[in-house]
Parts: structure tokens; C-alpha cells; sequence
């Protein structure tokens, strides 16, 4: 430091002098502290005690510990950062600082005071303090006025009534379009009645028909559509379909004829018939089918609405029973049917274990596995010497798993269950498919209200400072203020009794951090622990612990006799920078 200053800023002189001695000689003058006491200055990242004998500081019983204002403004930043993870950003260095030089507090006994907290007592929640982030609520949209709710009534019903106009417009439309078209048919099939067998393609080449079958098939579509369009019952349209069946003998004539009668292209033109009746008779028996159980099913609701009407009370404890025993059982089947094990042709051993269930595909791999093991009694091992036993490799490893893969009637009356109890039931929920996972409903957020954006200081009003007593919490091993407070003491070259009496009778603390609230007890009590019973203990405080170092440098540097304790430029050109490390500013003089 002095190279720098001398060689390269050209200064004059020097002399330097701690902070702390400065401030304590500066209240000494003003009558706060005695000659004989011990300077505390807790600061920014360090803390010092030096003692003071005849109204100089006594360097040989300093004591220094690496923690400061700096360490508890950190270790706060620390908490409210795990605290509040979501408002991280908020906590800005600057914000903290001010947070702890407002809100912070040295607790006289930290084990009662946390204690106070973890209660969650009256007086807890006194000393709690709240910081209320920046928060905007959302919008909040104002129910509409009658007279709106009105007006948008009547604009939906004019839409709707303009919609069911067109709607009604192109229905009617489509029906004259289907009329004409069936009456266009049927007078062209009257037509083809008039018309000679093999004259009809010749016929037909202008209208884009090729076989009177075909205009057949054109005519019953049309009739169809005419009647769906009409909205006739569906009793009449199946009727109408088993009237105009057109998968019989008269569109497949070449069915009943045998192939030696029939040429090569004749035979094609059998089987491909062959083919469409086929398909045809298994599209008219799946929609039988689908006709059948939807009249089944609205029998069921018909019979189920009658229930409900004449007793509604039972009806729902009945439907609720039903539902649980359904409900158990299709979870027990899915159980079972997860416990099984699906496995692929290469594993042979089925891999299920104790309890749980073999599918009939995996009985039967177990079959002929055995079968592949049994001994013919020979005592040789003659699997493989026919091309038969090759077979079985292709038995075991075909996947038969199909059965248990078939649709459930208990799920389907289930999910019907489940359909109905939501229609008459308000408070039903349903139950959740915990085996899949993609049936579980994801998480809903809530909207952020203002709670969210409240920060709130309790224990960390008081614990934060406390490290200046228990440095060890943030991993510096070494005394807090009232253990350094002894140390000094105990290095002091001079010892007695009557010495660290008047040493005690008189501890000074300055810095910022000396600032908190409680300071002042809180050394006393950690002072009087260390000391005899008996000994006199006198805390004072400077009269501004953050100015008045510089107040007592500015008081020295004005004094007529500065030149003298100053460390000049020829000195050091001429003893070297050896000479600074001895140089030892003098008090005395202040």
C-alpha cells in the first residue's frame, strides 16, 4: 500500500490507524468510554476486540474473527432464498441489507425465543413482521345486468331460429333432390321391364348404370336416405331394408349354377359374388345387431327411468351397490390380468410367479413344454428326429393372448352404470384407473392470490445475527463476540484482577452490525458467564457506530501536531518499506 500511494499517486505522508481505536477515543473524549476498556467493533466482514490500558490500544491482546455484517446479510439472503424459492429474484443484496438492518434483532436467549416461535404463540406472531410483494390481482369480469342477459338471449335466438330456417331449407331440398331421383329410378326400372335381357347394357350406356341389379341397389340407397331425411322411426328403415334385401339371388345369379357350366371369366365372376354376399350378409347381421342392442338398450333405460320415478331413494342406493360390486370386480380382473405376465413365444416358462394367474396361453405353452420333456421311455432323448417335433417351437411361440384381450361385459355395464349415476346423481365421481396412467387427471393449479406474494420474517428476525455469537452455524470455527471478549482479556501481558475489572467496567461497541436491537444485553449476559461472580460489567454504545471512526481519524488529521506521527516520502525512500511495518500510530495525542 504504501509503494502504491509514494511511487505511483506521489503522496506526501501516511499515517495509519484502526477504525476502531479511532471511534473509541473519539467517545472517550465525550465522556462514553473510560481510558482503561474494551473496544467491540463488529464490521463488515470482520470483527476486532482490542483492549485498551491508559487510553492506548493494546495490540498484543487484539482478537480478530472473520465474520461481519457482510456474512449475516448473506446467510439471510440464504434463508428467504429456500424459504421463498419462487420469489429468489425479489431477494437483491440491497433489499436484504435493508430487510436486516430494519427487522433484525438479537434474541437475549435464542433457545427460549425459538422455542416462542415453534409454538406459534401470541407474542410469535407480534414479532413477526410481513413484506408484501408487488401483486396485481386478476381481472375480475362484472356478472351481466338482466337487460344484458336479455339482449344476448334474444340475439342467441334469432341466431338459433335463422339456423333451424337453413337447416330446415336445405332438409327440404334434399328431400325433393332424393324424390326426384327415386322417381327417376323407378320409372327407369319400369322402363327395363319393357327392354329385352340382352338389350338392357345397351340401355343402360346413357344413364351410367350397367345392370338393372345396380339400378336396384341405387333405388333401395336413395330410399333409404329419402327416409332418413324425413327422419322416419328406425323400425320402418330396417323394415324397408328386409323388404329390398338386395343380397339375394337375383344380384348373385351365377351362386346357384355349378363351375362346369360356367366359362373362366364366369367362374371370376362367381367368386367375386361369392365374395360381396359373404361381406354383405356379415354387414346386414352386424347391423342387426347394433338395431338389436340398441332397442335393448332402450328398453333397459325406459325400465330404468320407471324405477326412478316411482322410488328415486332406491333407485340410487341400488344403482350405488351395483356399481361398487362392479367396480370391485372389473379392478380384481385387471389385477389378475397385470399379475399374468404377458410374455413372448421365447419365453417358455410363462415368468409368473407364486399367486398369480396362467392365461390359457400360457397353460398351454406349459403343455407342451411338458410334452417336449417327457421321457418315451427308452432313456434316450430322441426330441428332434422328426420333422413333427420342429412344430412345437412354432406352437409355443404363437401368441394366443387374444381371449384375454376380448371386450369385458362387467366393464361395459360399468361404464353404463357410471353414465347414469353422473345423470342423476350431482355428487357422484367416479373412480380413478390407477393401472393406467394416462387416465389419472393432471394436477389443477390454482390461481395466484395475494397470500402468494407475502414474505414473511419470524424466526429469521433473530437467528440471522445470531451468528456473530455462533459463528460455527455458517462453518467458521472460531469464537463469537463474548468468547472473543475473554480471549482479549486472557492475553493481556499485564494480568489482575483489578485490571480486567476496569478492562470490563468499560466495553465499547461500535461498527454497523452493533446497530441490532438487544446487542448491548445479549454481550452482558454472554460477558457475565465468562467472568467471576461479582465483576462489574458496563456496556456502552458509541454515539454513532457507523461515523464516528471517521470523526475521530478527521479529529486527529486536524490536530497541529499530525505532521509528527505521519510516515513521510523520504522516509520511505530512505529506510524502505521495512519501516512501515514497524511504524505504531500513538493515541495519546487525540
Amino acid at each position: 500500500m504504501a509503494e502504491l500511494l509514494f511511487e505511483t499517486y506521489g503522496v506526501p505522508s501516511i499515517a495509519y490507524g484502526v477504525d476502531a481505536a479511532f471511534s473509541y477515543k473519539y467517545n472517550q473524549q465525550h465522556g462514553v468510554c473510560d481510558k482503561d476498556g474494551l473496544a467491540i467493533c463488529p464490521g463488515f466482514t470482520t470483527t476486532h476486540v482490542i483492549p485498551f490500558i491508559d487510553g492506548e490500544p493494546m495490540y498484543q491482546g487484539s482478537c480478530r474473527t472473520n465474520i461481519g455484517g457482510y456474512h449475516i446479510t448473506d446467510y439471510m439472503k440464504q434463508l428467504l432464498s429456500l424459504k421463498y424459492p419462487h420469489h429468489m429474484a425479489r431477494f437483491s443484496w440491497e433489499k436484504v441489507e435493508d430487510l436486516k438492518m430494519e427487522h433484525c434483532y438479537i434474541a437475549p436467549d435464542y433457545v427460549s425465543e425459538a422455542r416462542l416461535f415453534q409454538k406459534g404463540t401470541k407474542e410469535a406472531e407480534d414479532k413477526t413482521r410481513l413484506w408484501q410483494l408487488p401483486w396485481v390481482p386478476p381481472p375480475t369480469e362484472e356478472p351481466p345486468s338482466e337487460e344484458e342477459i336479455a339482449r344476448k338471449a334474444a340475439i342467441k335466438e334469432k341466431q338459433g331460429q335463422r339456423l333451424r330456417e337453413m337447416a330446415e331449407a336445405k332438409r327440404s331440398s334434399r328431400i325433393n333432390e332424393l324424390e326426384n331421383e327415386s322417381h327417376g329410378l323407378e320409372f327407369l326400372l319400369q322402363q327395363l321391364e319393357q327392354v329385352e335381357e340382352h338389350d338392357i347394357p345397351s340401355f343402360l350406356s346413357a344413364t351410367g348404370y350397367v345392370s338393372k341389379q345396380e339400378v336396384e341397389s341405387a333405388l333401395l340407397k336413395v330410399r333409404q336416405s329419402l327416409l332418413k331425411a324425413k327422419g322416419e322411426p328406425k323400425a320402418e328403415q330396417a323394415e324397408l331394408e328386409e323388404k329390398t334385401d338386395p343380397a339375394g339371388g337375383e344380384r348373385f345369379p351365377l351362386l346357384n349354377i355349378p363351375d362346369n357350366m360356367l366359362t373362366p371369366e364366369q367362374v371370376k365372376e362367381k367368386k367375386r359374388q361369392l365374395f360381396l354376399k359373404t361381406t354383405s350378409e356379415g354387414r346386414q347381421r352386424a347391423k342387426q345387431k347394433r338395431y338389436e342392442e340398441e332397442l335393448e338398450r332402450e328398453r333397459r333405460n325406459q325400465q330404468d327411468e320407471q324405477k326412478r320415478l316411482e322410488n328415486p331413494e332406491l333407485y340410487l342406493e341400488q344403482l350405488h351397490a351395483k356399481y361398487k360390486d362392479l367396480s370391485e370386480k372389473v379392478e380384481q380382473r385387471k389385477r389378475l390380468k397385470t399379475n399374468g405376465g404377458h410374455t413372448n413365444g421365447n419365453s417358455f416358462s410363462g415368468s409368473v410367479g407364486r399367486g398369480e394367474r396362467l392365461n390359457a396361453a400360457q397353460r398351454e405353452r406349459m403343455r407342451l413344454l411338458t410334452t417336449a420333456a417327457f421321457d418315451r421311455g427308452k432313456g434316450e432323448d430322441t426330441f428332434g428326429a422328426r420333422d413333427e417335433d420342429w412344430q412345437l417351437y412354432k406352437l409355443m411361440s404363437k401368441d394366443n393372448d387374444d381371449d384375454d384381450e376380448a371386450p369385458d361385459e362387467h366393464e361395459a355395464e360399468l361404464a353404463r352404470l357410471t353414465s347414469r349415476l353422473q345423470e342423476v346423481d350431482p355428487t357422484f365421481v367416479p373412480k380413478t384407473d390407477t393401472t393406467n396412467p394416462q387416465s389419472v387427471e393432471a394436477p389443477r393449479f390454482r390461481p395466484l392470490t395475494q397470500e402468494d406474494f407475502q414474505i414473511f420474517f419470524g424466526v429469521e428476525r433473530f437467528r440471522c445475527p445470531e451468528i456473530l455469537f455462533n459463528p460455527n452455524w455458517i462453518g467458521i470455527d472460531q469464537a463469537g463476540l463474548d468468547e472473543m471478549a475473554g480471549v482479549s482479556i486472557r492475553r493481556l501481558p499485564t494480568k489482575g484482577q483489578e485490571l480486567e475489572e476496569r478492562l470490563t467496567s468499560s466495553v465499547f461497541l461500535t461498527g454497523g452490525s452493533s446497530l441490532f436491537p438487544g446487542m448491548s444485553e445479549r454481550l452482558e449476559a454472554g460477558i457475565r458467564m465468562i467472568r467471576p461472580c461479582g465483576s462489574p460489567i458496563r456496556i456502552v454504545k458509541a454515539l454513532d457506530p457507523i461515523l464516528d471512526a471517521w470523526r475521530g481519524a478527521s479529529a486527529y488529521a486536524a490536530a497541529s501536531h499530525f505532521p509528527t506521527q505521519t510516515f513521510t516520502k523520504e522516509d520511505y525512500y530512505e529506510k524502505g518499506e521495512d519501516c512501515v511495518r514497524r511504524y505504531q500510530f500513538r493515541y495519546y495525542t487525540l
